[in-house]
């Protein structure tokens, strides 16, 4: 490594850091002779540097002295809150120092960007030389502990290397939490291997709905895949080396149909003939829901036994059962359903659903873990240590924190990344609200009025990604990107009220953060719209504004 006098422009940082300046002195030039330093706590930044960075720009990092010129040190210092970092690049050597490791592979990632697009590469492109960096100090930290994605890949399942790829995604723009949502009506996407027949027949469905539940159209080919539980072990540590939490969602009691496909007996048997069920083919809220039995109970206690299993606390200390979407009417027409209501002297049927989640609060609890739901966990009353999804609006988010219980803000007029991006014709499938680039922007998640006390429930936010419309990777990339830049901004940055955010100046950043996009092959959305193989001609939609759309 060698000192660098090519000045102290500030590169376009996403998301913006907390503060950044020019530092006295030179630079630095990363090369082939460059050292690396890794202090106690640094071993997965220190790997990935060597992997990822040094893949990247042929940078082999030997080890080396921490603080000696041409060396990266790495180092941990507790005096700095978790997840904050320094950054330095001055008088020929960079240091990065984390308030845990964490801090220190944010600061790593910072790193990258400093390097330019090229840094984004999976190999080298340019010839031999060093890369120059200008002399700077950065220091950083995040604004919410909870930043995260859910991907749903019970609509339309993604291959293992897809989601670890979409974890170096959620990485590179400083995202800590991966919403895994693996179970719903149209797919059963997780092995059990006390219970086979929910891959075995619940992780396949006939033919698809093509567009919108009210398109005429079907794609005929059957759909389907699941994940080994090697596939999760595997997932959740590429996970934790990238110190992103994973939630797994396994959802009750309704959003069940593929479990009761496949184990007809959980279902409401009394109310339907739940043998001739199948996985569900098209879109929107399934009427079929979990019997309030005492064998489904059991059943569902042995399915979250090997998911805790697979998703360890230390990764995973939040399970999301969802609780979402439960029509009743089957409750109301089932006579072992009236008989639970009567007996547990409960009030009606959505006191009966809060019962039904509480039991699983109370079994999680007593594992060391969280229960965390949508917010129609709210109906019937709240489970004592839950978390809510608040995803309806900012309502049951601040109904649910003013009551002293913890939220993550993903409210879908905002942050619902399967809505479209525009409201021309070419958008494919158009779902939703119109919802831009400069619209998450402007996405505040502490919502107006929320007392103090209750603003420190809100843990943090998270953008979701509902895939009935996403047929592959290439679609997710293209509703998910580059609103998830914006989102991220959102969720990492301390930036101003809504109405008083620099919009000009962050496009101006994302010009050099489209460029990292292309270096990491995102098919995002091009600011001037779709290109022709990205659009869907004659699929219909759901093109209405106002219009809530139905996970």
């Amino acid at each position: 490594m060698k000192r660098s006098t090519t000045g102290t422009t500030h590169p376009a940082l996403l998301p913006a850091p907390v503060r950044m300046d020019a530092a006295p002195g030179a630079g630095c030039t990363l090369d082939a002779g460059t050292a690396l330093a890794a202090g106690p706590g640094t071993a997965t930044t220190e790997r990935w540097l060597r992997t990822t960075l040094g893949g990247a720009l042929d940078l082999p990092l030997p080890p080396g002295r921490a603080g000696a010129p041409g060396t990266i040190t790495l180092t941990v210092d507790p005096e700095l809150p978790a997840e904050h970092y320094r950054l330095d690049t001055a008088d020929g050597s960079v240091r990065i120092t984390g308030g845990d490791p964490a801090g220190v592979f944010w600061g790593a990632q910072t790193l990258r960007q400093l390097l330019g697009p090229d840094a984004f590469r999976r190999a080298p492109i340019a010839p031999e030389g060093g890369r120059s960096l200008p002399a700077v100090r950065i220091e950083d930290g995040p604004r919410f502990g909870w930043r995260g994605m859910m991907l749903d890949v019970a609509r339309h399942f993604l291959p293992k290397d897809d989601v670890l790829r979409c974890l170096d995604l959620l990485a590179a723009h400083k995202l800590n939490v991966f919403h895994f949502h693996l179970t719903d009506d149209q797919g059963w996407r997780i092995e059990i291997e006390r219970y086979p027949r929910l891959t075995e027949i619940g992780s396949w469905r006939p033919r698809t709905k093509w567009g919108h539940r009210a398109s005429e159209l079907w794609d005929e080919t059957p759909h389907g895949g699941y994940y080994t539980q090697d596939d999760i072990r595997e997932i959740v540590a590429y996970a934790a080396a990238r110190h992103i939490r994973v939630v797994p969602e396994i959802d009750i009691p309704g959003h069940s149909q593929a479990a009761i496909a496949a184990y007809p007996e959980l279902g409401n048997t009394d109310a339907v003939d739940t043998s001739a069920l199948e996985v569900w083919d098209s879109w929107g809220v399934s009427p079929h829901l979990l019997a309030p039995t005492d064998a489904t109970l059991r059943f569902y206690e042995g399915v979250l036994e090997e998911v805790l299993d697979l998703f360890p606390a230390e990764v995973s200390p939040f399970v999301h059962l969802g609780g979402d979407e439960c029509p009743k009417d089957e409750w109301r027409r089932s006579p072992t359903a009236q008989a639970r209501i009567a007996d547990l002297g409960l009030a009606d049927e959505d006191a009966l659903q809060s019962w039904f989640l509480r039991h699983f609060d109370d079994w999680l609890t007593a594992r060391g873990r969280r229960l965390i739901g949508w917010d129609e966990i709210l109906e019937g009353g709240l489970p004592g240590g839950a978390a809510v999804s608040s995803w309806r609006g900012y309502a049951g988010g601040i109904a649910a924190a003013e009551a002293g219980h913890d939220v993550v803000m993903c409210p879908e007029q905002q942050v619902y990344l399967d809505h479209r991006q525009h409201g021309g014709p070419d958008e494919p499938m158009p779902i939703g609200y119109v919802r831009t680039l400069e619209d998450v922007y402007r996405f505040e998640p502490l919502p107006p009025g929320l007392s103090p006390e209750a603003a420190r429930h809100v843990l943090g936010t998270q953008a979701n990604v509902w895939t009935e419309v996403m047929q592959n990777r290439a679609r997710v990339d293209y509703q998910v990107f580059p609103r998830l830049a914006a989102f991220a901004e959102v969720a990492w940055s301390r930036l101003p009220a809504p109405a008083e955010r620099d919009y000009a100046a962050f496009e101006t950043r994302m010009t050099a953060h489209y460029a990292r996009l292309d270096a990491l092959g995102v098919d995002y959305r091009p600011p001037g719209g779709p290109l022709p193989r990205q659009r869907r001609p004659g699929v219909l939609g759901r093109p209405i504004d106002g219009v809530p759309p139905r996970k």
